[in-house]
């Protein structure tokens, strides 16, 4: 079996979740078919080619089009490409059509992976203005023509039949994110590892000494950034909070998250006061490092389909504060694994807290539980290293994404 993955992003060129679950994901799948990987950011090279990794641009006549125009350029060079494959997998509105009209010229079936919903990021139309029309367009034509539909969480599955009802609820199957456990694990506590990490720690203005909460993700409406900017004016001064923050959506909401991060460090006593930002990427290694020179990792997202930050933050042994939100409450086993926070949240596709003041103290309130015990804080770290161990290894995930393919396959 041949099947053509298709992509907005891929190594070096990932800026989010949907990115590390195909290079994942297509991993594994490799040892039971065919894999071919098509994303954008252009041509990758003979030797990546080699390796059924495909790269393309945005046509030349459309470099300086609408984003979303530009991305359905991409997808009809993509779509005249798939000849050969036995099945198309797209994964996130960008390679949607590609898929779809793929499947549609080639007459092979279309799976769409669903790691977030466009109706319920309406946010988006402050970076894509009318092109949010079009996004949002072009996922509902591909869900609606799929013939499967992989929900990353029973929470997402939950928002898509709810989003298009016109769907038959057979074709939505749920096949959760995964981790490579290998990968994320937290270094050694002596020899070269553990002082390779703690230079890194210490590099990026960190102190490991110190009690810390980390946060990663994107600046972006979805991840609620500004909750937890607001609520870590209740930690302790002795508490760092970590900001692994970049690739914003606007201006508009990077200019918020500047106005709240120079008040904070204000009202903490001046200076940088305990506020880490780091606003690149970092390389994986790093990463890890600061993860497990954290005592414990927060998610505060309003939406968020499943997580792979919580997964990879158990992985190295860090307990997870969590809204309870989408499909954070699969991952994150209240008071076992971390502690969930409850949120009243706007059905206008928002996620807006209902009371947001409310929202903020229970996140902080969360937050200042967990610190209050580094003992149990370590042991809820270690539960839920297991718990990733134990439902969320890729081996089991690609497996049951074969699953998949061969339900749609027969038809």
């Amino acid at each position: 079996m041949r099947v053509d993955l298709l992509t907005r992003e891929f190594p070096p060129h990932v800026y989010g979740g949907a990115g590390v679950h195909v290079a994942e994901l297509s991993a594994v799948l490799r040892r039971h078919a065919d894999v071919r990987v098509r994303a954008f950011d252009g041509p990758r090279g003979p030797e990546a080619e080699a390796d059924g990794v495909f790269g393309y641009a945005v046509p030349a006549s459309l470099a300086d089009a609408n984003p979303a125009l530009a991305t359905l350029g991409v997808d009809l060079t993509m779509a005249a490409d798939v000849a050969g494959a036995d099945l198309l997998h797209s994964h996130t509105w960008y390679a949607n059509m590609a898929g779809h009209l793929g499947g549609l010229l080639h007459g092979v079936p279309h799976v769409v992976s669903a790691h977030s919903l466009e109706p319920l990021r309406p946010w988006k139309a402050e970076q894509l203005g009318g092109g949010y029309a079009l996004s949002a367009w072009a996922e509902r034509t591909a869900y609606l023509g799929a013939a499967g539909i992989i929900a990353v969480s029973a929470g997402m599955r939950a928002d898509i039949l709810r989003v298009y009802p016109e769907l038959d609820p057979a074709k939505v199957h749920v096949v959760h994110n995964g981790i490579d456990l290998s990968r994320w694990a937290r270094p050694a506590t002596t020899g070269p590892e553990a002082d390779a990490a703690e230079q890194a720690v210490r590099r990026l203005g960190i102190d490991p000494e110190r009690p810390s909460v980390v946060f990663v993700g994107r600046i972006t409406r979805q991840k609620g950034l500004p909750y937890l900017l607001r609520a870590a004016e209740s930690l302790p001064a002795d508490v760092q909070l970590v900001l692994c923050a970049g690739a914003p959506d606007t201006p508009e909401i990077l200019t918020e998250v500047k106005s709240l991060v120079a008040g904070l460090r204000e009202k903490r006593g001046g200076g940088d006061a305990g506020v880490v930002w780091i606003e690149e990427m970092l390389p994986r290694p790093d990463l890890v490092a600061v993860l497990a020179a954290g005592t414990v990792f927060v998610c505060p997202s309003v939406y968020e389909p499943l997580g792979i930050v919580n997964l990879e933050a158990m992985a190295v042994g860090l307990p997870v504060v969590g809204t309870a939100t989408g499909g954070i409450p699969e991952v994150v086993e209240d008071g076992v694994t971390g502690a969930l926070v409850p949120i009243e949240q706007a059905d206008d596709g928002t996620g807006t807290p209902l009371d947001p003041p409310a929202f903020v103290r229970a996140l902080g309130d969360a937050l200042l539980d967990v610190l209050s015990d580094p003992q149990r804080a370590a042991d809820m770290g270690e539960a839920g290293r297991r718990r990733a161990e134990e439902h969320f290894s890729w081996a089991a995930i690609g497996e049951r994404t074969m699953d998949v393919y061969r339900t749609v396959l027969r038809g």
